[in-house]
């Protein structure tokens, strides 16, 4: 019990170091929350502080996933008894949600952080590589058809579970990939409703039918 905890509040709090945050001083000193929709993720980065921002943004985020469950997860710890079997099999996916729970609430910027999708992958890196496929893939298809970068969000993170399902990876995995899932919608649930009302915004140079819809209007 000792590790589980010791690496849930380890996880949180690396979860808590925010890319967008981290690289301000890099780019003017520009609180990223007081720009665009107010989100600390690396779309918002992109749109307003550009590609280069963007990428270092999503590069932190993502490594932070990894390193928790990828490193910190399977790290023995000295001197901590290690968590009986069946506690055991819960380390990796609480330390992907902790993870995730601290990029979305992070402690060192008044629980205002991003919504969780970068930290994500890189969880889904740390447990698995293969399991990026299947988000990418459906991260693309939405993206491409429906130009909604926050959809296309949601629809990789529940291909995320539905994957894990697929693949039979046990009882813990199967209930982060829905925890997870669920949590990423909870923090689209602004998308959602600008989507409903068609106030959303779309991303023009991933929207293959807008570009169609654009080349035949002319």
């Amino acid at each position: 019990m000792i590790e589980l905890l010791l690496k849930a509040v380890v996880s949180y709090f690396l979860g808590s170091i925010i890319g967008s945050l981290l690289i301000r001083r890099f780019t003017g000193g520009v609180d990223i929350r007081t720009l665009g929709s107010g989100n600390a993720g690396a779309t918002n980065a992109m749109r307003n502080l550009g590609k280069g921002a963007a990428l270092w943004v999503l590069a932190i985020d993502v490594a932070k996933g990894w390193i928790a469950t990828g490193l910190l997860a399977p790290w023995a710890i000295p001197a901590i008894p290690p968590a009986d079997p069946q506690l055991a099999a819960w380390v990796l996916p609480v330390c992907g949600i902790a993870v995730m729970l601290g990029h979305i609430y992070p402690v060192w910027y008044g629980f205002r952080g991003g919504k969780g999708v970068a930290t994500l992958l890189g969880v889904a890196l740390g447990v698995s590589p293969s399991l990026l496929v299947p988000m990418v893939l459906a991260w693309l298809i939405a993206g491409i058809l429906s130009g909604y970068v926050g959809l296309a969000s949601m629809i990789g993170a529940i291909a995320l579970a539905v994957s894990l399902w697929n693949r039979r990876a046990g009882a813990p995995l199967v209930c982060f990939g829905i925890a997870a899932a669920l949590l990423v919608m909870y923090t689209h649930r602004s998308n959602m409703r600008r989507m409903l009302s068609g106030t959303e915004s779309r991303a023009r140079r991933l929207w293959l039918l807008g570009t169609r819809r654009e080349q035949a209007a002319k």
